[in-house]
């Protein structure tokens, strides 16, 4: 296999159980605004059944956007009326119409961190980086386990060319850990900070380091898949075949049976395995908001 498909395949085992949206994640922003198909330059003589009902689906959504626009003028709270609006916006594709009613609905459930991810979302699709990562910290203050919060603002600062600092993020978040757990068990989820440390630590090419969380992970948690499965992946990335192969047949062994086809199609070095995103074993839910708009996901980056 090429260093390019493993690197994808550690990538994407490294996220299991890590960017798991509960509730608001069936909206995902970025397959919303690029799905389908780009507009076409040039006029059409006669448009196709699809393209007339695409216009006649936006002309409804525009409708329903203004319907939900005149509730909020009157009941400016209306969280019904607040996500009907989001849900419309986003159909549309206006990601910046979607921040003004996320902003108010993050700031209408304080305690449901998933509008303040889609508003840190929102913001930095629309080159907000600034605002996006001042609203990941924000959640991070009051939670910092949220998962969700720290692998957005970890992402974030790669792409400013800022690893370092996404290090000392969860370098940061590993040693506070223990206090934070003490005080409300559970708030941290340890096992998945550290996979998120050693993929950065693999996208740098800083293997040792990664290898070394990766063993800590372990001790810390022998009855997690993943870890070994992303120390496998990485020793065979380097080329280290025989020492990954027990690594893999291990994590066959831990992982859900839901997944076992899959990592053993990893172990056999099959050419395009479908690994489905899966929480981690000992990670609860979130509760998620009673109502959010229904929309389709779709495939994440």
């Amino acid at each position: 296999m090429s260093q390019k498909r493993n690197r994808w395949f550690i990538n994407l085992v490294l996220g299991l159980g890590v960017l798991i949206f509960v509730g608001l994640s069936i909206i995902p922003l970025v397959g919303i605004v690029f799905d389908g198909q780009e507009p076409t330059t040039g006029a059409t003589a006669t448009p196709s059944p699809t393209q007339t009902a695409a216009v006649a689906n936006q002309a409804e959504l525009e409708a329903q956007a203004k319907g939900y626009e005149l509730v909020l003028q009157r009941e400016p709270e209306n969280q019904t009326a607040l996500r009907g609006l989001l849900e419309a916006r986003l159909k549309l594709r206006d990601i910046k119409g979607a921040i003004a009613p996320l902003e108010k609905l993050a700031k209408l459930n304080p305690d449901q961190s998933e509008y303040a991810v889609l508003l840190a979302q929102a913001k930095q699709q629309t080159g907000d980086r600034e605002g996006a990562a001042q609203t990941y910290r924000s959640i991070l203050t009051s939670k910092p386990g949220d998962m969700n919060a720290l692998q957005g603002l970890v992402s974030l600062l790669v792409q400013q060319n800022r690893p370092e600092a996404a290090i000392g993020l969860l370098q940061d978040t590993l040693k506070t850990a223990p206090q934070v757990n003490q005080v409300q068990p559970g708030s941290v989820d340890v096992t998945s900070v550290q996979l998120e440390l050693g993929k950065v630590y693999v996208e740098l090419k800083r293997y040792p380091e990664a290898i070394a969380i990766y063993d800590d992970a372990i001790k810390g948690n022998r009855e997690d898949f993943r870890p070994v499965l992303a120390k496998a992946l990485v020793l065979r990335e380097q080329g280290k075949i025989a020492e990954a192969k027990p690594l893999f047949n291990t994590a066959i062994a831990l992982a859900p049976a839901r997944v076992k086809d899959q990592i053993k199609q990893l172990a056999a070095d099959a050419p395009t395995p479908t690994l489905a995103p899966v929480p981690a074993p000992t990670t609860s839910p979130t509760t998620s908001p009673t109502t959010s708009p229904s929309v389709s996901p779709s495939p994440a980056p």
